[in-house]
């Protein structure tokens, strides 16, 4: 680690609030991270109490990671005045942002420029990691200023002078972001992902008092699974020295006019797979006046004609029987309805099947086989003839050799039986 220390008096306290049910903390998830951190000689804090601005006032930087419960109106007030008065506040969500951990956090970023979306961030392409939301971002520059300060520690570190020209991540579990000036936009999720070219981490300075605020939308990216992959730990120190350093080169030009895309979201497709599917039936427009759907009409049943019922018996002299129920038919415009149920798809690939062949070739004798070659078989056919032959009366070697050479072979064996056999004869 190069980066300096705000004074050579007093070491940099990083304060992790573990006051919300965080998700990760320096004892679970983010251990590689304090070690790193205690090994550059910074002071780490777990802060387990009500945020305050005694606890604020201690941290040289605050970290926020992934909290499940809301933060009360005071508290939100306290980390607003906080990065006011020049304090540096890093903050880090998930996937689902605020409607999936049920918190507020982006009641903090007001008037930065910067909000949390409630989305995932997912790769349509699948390279190195299996999980779809392991999102692999190989062209996700959105600032050039960081690539400058990217090469600048990994010469230090590895002792070149090469100039990087980007930066690869791995972005887990990760939402993306909204920014809009004064918020600037560092890292997008590149041209692979989902949301296409939409912010991931981003930086706000407040140009009064010099406080400093970075958002980034995955926590998972710097824990213990993820840190050491791809370029992960190149940009947790490229946060530090953003949140350090006095003088961070962020490009003007991108900062104006950063490369991003219009926000279009994409259905969860994994929740609506797991829905059961249902069969639908056209049916009539409903009209715009709906209450026409409803009939006022009035019925009534009465018995005036039954004397009139019973007096036609006699005229058609018909005898006097119990009505029988009349089985109506009704005429069905559609045909009946069926599930709409599909076969399963397994994960597991089908058994083989079973090779197909001729049982009457496999069980049949010699002679029987030899006659079925005779009879489809004519005269242009006798070179595929012998071979076949050949084939049935087992001669081996007969698949690599010729007519010829099967005549040969069987004219020999011949041969050699009658020397063995001229005694008996």
């Amino acid at each position: 680690m190069t980066i300096t220390m705000m004074d050579k008096d007093n070491l940099v306290t990083i304060i992790f609030d573990c006051s919300k049910n965080n998700l990760f903390t320096p004892q679970q998830g983010f251990k590689v991270l304090t070690r790193r951190f205690k090994t550059s000689g910074y002071k780490v804090i777990s802060n387990k109490d009500e945020i305050s601005s005694d606890t604020l006032n201690q941290a040289s930087i605050f970290v926020i990671s992934t909290p499940k419960e809301k933060y009360s109106d005071l508290q939100i007030n306290h980390l607003k005045k906080y990065i006011s008065n020049g304090g540096k506040l890093w903050l880090m969500m998930n996937e689902g942002g605020d409607r999936r951990q049920s918190s507020n956090v982006n009641l903090i970023l007001e008037n930065t420029g910067i909000t949390i979306n409630n989305d995932t961030v997912v790769r349509n392409s699948y390279f190195k990691y299996l999980h779809p939301k392991e999102a692999l971002i190989t062209n996700g520059i959105l600032n050039r200023g960081i690539l400058t300060v990217a090469g600048k520690l990994k010469n230090l570190t590895e002792s070149k002078g090469s100039s990087l020209q980007s930066i690869n991540y791995v972005y887990p579990f990760g939402a993306s972001l909204n920014v809009i000036k004064p918020g600037i936009g560092v890292l997008s999720t590149g041209s692979v992902c989902f949301p296409l070219n939409r912010p991931t981490i981003a930086f706000y300075t407040d140009q009064l008092s010099g406080g400093k605020l970075i958002v980034t939308g995955s926590s998972q990216m710097f824990t213990d699974s993820y840190i050491e992959k791809e370029d992960n730990s190149l940009i947790k120190d490229i946060i530090l020295e953003f949140l350090l350093e006095a003088i961070f080169p962020i490009d003007t030009i991108d900062a104006e006019d950063p490369e991003v895309s219009d926000y279009h979201t994409v259905p969860d497709i994994a929740s609506l797979a797991e829905e059961p599917l249902s069969c639908l039936q056209e049916t009539e427009d409903a009209p715009s006046d709906y209450t026409k759907l409803f009939t006022q009409q009035i019925y009534e049943i009465d018995n005036t004609l039954l004397a009139k019922v019973i007096a036609a018996y006699k005229d058609f002299h018909m005898e006097k029987e119990v009505l029988k129920l009349i089985k109506p038919q009704f005429d069905s415009p559609l045909p009946n309805l069926e599930p709409a149920v599909f076969s399963p798809n397994f994960r597991c690939h089908p058994k083989p099947n079973l090779e197909l062949f001729d049982l009457d070739q496999a069980f049949s004798s010699i002679p029987a086989r030899l006659a079925q070659i005779v009879n489809k078989c004519t005269d242009d056919d006798i070179d595929y003839y012998i071979k076949e032959c050949a084939m049935v009366l087992g001669l081996s070697g007969s698949e690599k050799m010729n007519s010829k050479q099967i005549l040969e072979k069987i004219f020999n064996k011949i041969v050699l039986y009658k020397k063995v056999n001229i005694d008996k004869d």
